[in-house]
């Protein structure tokens, strides 16, 4: 069986396709490391220029696979694959543009705060369900929201949970342009060649200057991921995990 995570690479653009639809996307540990060697190959590949991470049509992702997530809380531990990820998103010298059509939720919302640029069609929803489940929000999350969207839209949308739609997440600095739900590939596509077309050495010097030191971005991955793994490793966290799964199913 193929694994739900499409690659390709052309004219100077990595185009990485979440296809697992039948979940809504839900991520799994081995399509976060398939994601990873992909921005990796690319950053390393002089004639990749940038990325585009684009979900399903109805469903950008909904986050980590839960009954994933379940058995890490059994085994107490969360797979390194995930951490490399989340540092490898945080790393990566090459502009990455989203597509977003429909839900983007969990890890699936945070991946967003890495981003250069978001299109997003103009009946998308975000949701970080991280406090819901028990757990905490990651990916640099509690740092980026709050330098995104100010802290009192950070704390609605990270410790209230509240569902933002397309215009309110458009507000909050999530989304850089909202488009017909048939042109979100097409125009975040526009991005990347318009990108290409550009200086690479320019471009990159002032994205750098722009996102700053990124040690404290990785220094609060690694905050939020020791209490992430605290908190799986808590019977009730597993017992919020399981009641949601069920109430989501």
């Amino acid at each position: 069986m193929s694994l739900p995570i499409s690659i390709e690479a052309k004219g100077g653009i990595t185009v990485i396709r979440f296809d697992r639809p039948e979940t809504q996307n839900a991520l799994t540990a081995e399509m976060l490391a398939t994601i990873s060697d992909a921005l990796v190959l690319g950053e390393r590949d002089g004639r990749n220029k940038a990325f585009v991470m684009v979900g399903s049509p109805g469903v950008f992702s909904v986050g980590n696979d839960l009954r994933e997530l379940i058995q890490f809380a059994d085994e107490g531990r969360i797979d390194e694959s995930i951490v490399r990820f989340l540092k490898t998103l945080a790393t990566i010298e090459k502009p990455l543009i989203a597509a977003v059509d429909g839900l983007a939720m969990g890890i699936g919302a945070a991946i967003l705060l890495h981003c250069d640029y978001v299109v997003a069609s103009e009946w998308s929803s975000f949701e970080s369900n991280c406090v819901e489940l028990g757990l905490i929000p990651t990916g640099a999350a509690t740092l980026l929201g709050a330098r995104v969207m100010g802290y009192q839209r950070a704390f609605e949308f990270l410790v209230l949970g509240e569902r933002f739609d397309v215009e309110r997440a458009y507000q909050a600095g999530i989304v850089n342009r909202i488009v017909p739900a048939d042109d979100v590939e097409r125009a975040a596509l526009a991005v990347a060649r318009k990108l290409a077309g550009r200086s690479m050495e320019s471009a990159g010097m002032t994205r750098r200057l722009m996102r700053g030191d990124r040690r404290e971005v990785l220094a609060r991955i690694d905050q939020e991921i020791a209490q992430i793994l605290n908190r799986l490793r808590s019977p009730v966290a597993r017992d919020t995990l399981v009641a949601y799964m069920r109430k989501t199913n």
